[in-house]
């Protein structure tokens, strides 16, 4: 498969190439260009070309074709979310939702942009008026992680078409099959040339050349939070504005009034989906001493539920991690959890044998009274292994939970809702859930605190993060002629 650019396919022009691989079999799926920089130059100015022309088209058409967009996802759910499966080994049933979540948020954005609006203060004073309007920032550049390629890439597209931007984006290099056919469909939707451009690589040299180019104005990330550091580091010598939506280490405090069946369906449901491998999973759990036990023994019982396979071929729970760099990252938080003393509840080695010889399976890990210092306490795991340990004290949980650089969401369970709401208020992070953990909604803004980025993505505010403030001043003769 060829990158998009400026409405058409193209090989790099080096010529050179690389593999995209199933993950879950080790079979080659597809094999994409390795773009350069020359490359790099051809989709930025396709896109600054295209922008002059979308700025100016109506909001309402905006709209429209965005709607579009949104029904054709909806329609090649089925094939778009076999090729997202091949590419990430998510279970099937996963990638299709992906799908028809993103085009669900693609028709959010399409209403909030219509309700976009200028202001005009009122000044009271004859012959001056003072306009206070929004433009969009200019040539974006995208670049996206694998663990959700299409979702993360729409809260960044979806946004700044409807803002009257244009788009670069760069996909993981393990997952850039579903984006290259997420632009056939955008452009089957009617967008112009140019809108929408995707260029594939390896490393970070492609991403830096395309933030280092003078021409994009705003770079939306997201990824690691020192990946994220670099970029930001990097924007600033031309003064770009970026969203960065970062790593995370979120906890979840389980308070002893808490409805423990619940809480472990829960956490055990949201823990291990997409094989741990994203950044608002809760990685660490605290919980009430006079509750500990039990609830173990009911998180254990949700978890032993968990199966894992090729997700393609079976109904399963868990597919394999996306490659040995993520698996070797949850095996070396084991190996220290047991090194700590922690006890490993659930899980802990690779799958072997049969199908699990083909790829990084691991069963979801729970590791049970982990240490502070522990890492998978510490750090972001990015796979499907937890930490549990008890508490005493209800401020003892709430000085563990905001013991971390990250903040992006944590995770609150008690039947008292004053202790929950409380306990939510004061936890450091972008996005806290009490009682349950449901999907973040498309309307409310998603983003962390900390070092868990900047900005806000979904909803207005994720469109407004796209458009820059202008004000206007009129001067004009007010007497009646």
């Amino acid at each position: 498969m060829d990158m998009f650019i400026d409405g058409r396919w193209v090989a790099a022009q080096s010529g050179a190439t690389f593999d995209v691989v199933d993950p879950a079999t080790g079979e080659t799926v597809d094999s994409v260009p390795e773009a350069g920089r020359a490359d790099v130059d051809a989709a930025i100015n396709a896109a600054d070309i295209a922008f002059q022309s979308w700025k100016t088209t109506p909001v309402a058409e905006r709209a429209r074709l965005q709607r579009n967009a949104a029904r054709l996802m909806r329609e090649s759910a089925g094939e778009l979310g076999r090729l997202l499966t091949r590419e990430l080994g998510r279970p099937l049933a996963g990638s299709v939702s992906e799908i028809q979540r993103s085009a669900e948020l693609l028709d959010v954005y399409a209403e909030e942009g219509l309700r976009l609006h200028a202001e005009m203060p009122l000044t009271g004073v004859a012959g001056e008026k003072i306009v206070i309007t929004r433009e969009p920032v200019g040539v974006v550049v995208a670049i996206t992680p694998f663990n959700y390629p299409v979702t993360l890439l729409c809260f960044k597209l979806g946004a700044a078409l409807m803002a009257g931007c244009t788009v670069v984006a760069k996909p993981a290099e393990d997952t850039p099959l579903s984006t290259l056919r997420l632009a056939e469909i955008f452009h089957a939707a009617g967008f112009a040339q140019g809108c929408f451009n995707v260029v594939t690589g390896r490393g970070p040299d492609l991403g830096m050349q395309m933030i280092a180019h003078p021409t994009p104005r705003k770079i939306a990330f997201t990824g690691g939070t020192r990946a994220g550091k670099a970029i930001a580091a990097a924007a600033a010598g031309t003064m770009k504005r970026i969203t960065l939506e970062l790593g995370g280490q979120c906890p979840a405090i389980v308070c002893a009034d808490a409805d423990i069946g619940a809480a472990a369906a829960a956490i055990a449901r949201h823990a291990f989906a997409n094989s741990g491998q994203f950044c608002y999973r809760v990685n660490r759990v605290y919980v009430e001493r006079p509750i500990y036990a039990a609830f173990l023994a009911a998180l254990a019982d949700k978890v032993a539920q968990l199966d894992v396979g090729n997700g393609l071929t079976s109904n399963c729970a868990l597919g394999p991690l996306i490659n040995e760099k993520i698996y070797r990252n949850s095996e070396r938080q084991i190996a220290d959890a047991r090194a700590n003393g922690a006890t490993v509840l659930t899980g802990g080695v690779r799958l072997t044998g049969g199908l699990y010889d083909k790829g990084w399976f691991l069963p979801p890990t729970v590791i049970a009274d982990a240490p502070p210092s522990a890492l998978v306490m510490t750090e972001e795991t990015f796979g499907p292994v937890l930490g549990v340990a008890p508490f005493d004290d209800r401020t003892e949980a709430l000085r563990l939970a905001n013991a971390t650089v990250y903040g992006l969401a944590a995770f609150v369970f008690s039947r008292n809702l004053a202790t929950g709401l409380t306990l939510a208020e004061r936890l450091e992070a972008g996005s806290v859930w009490v009682n349950d953990i449901q999907r973040s909604n498309q309307r409310a803004p998603f983003g962390g605190m900390k070092q868990s980025g900047i900005g806000r993505e979904k909803g207005r505010y994720g469109i407004e993060d796209y458009l820059e403030y202008k004000t206007i001043y009129l001067s004009y003769d007010a007497e009646l002629r």
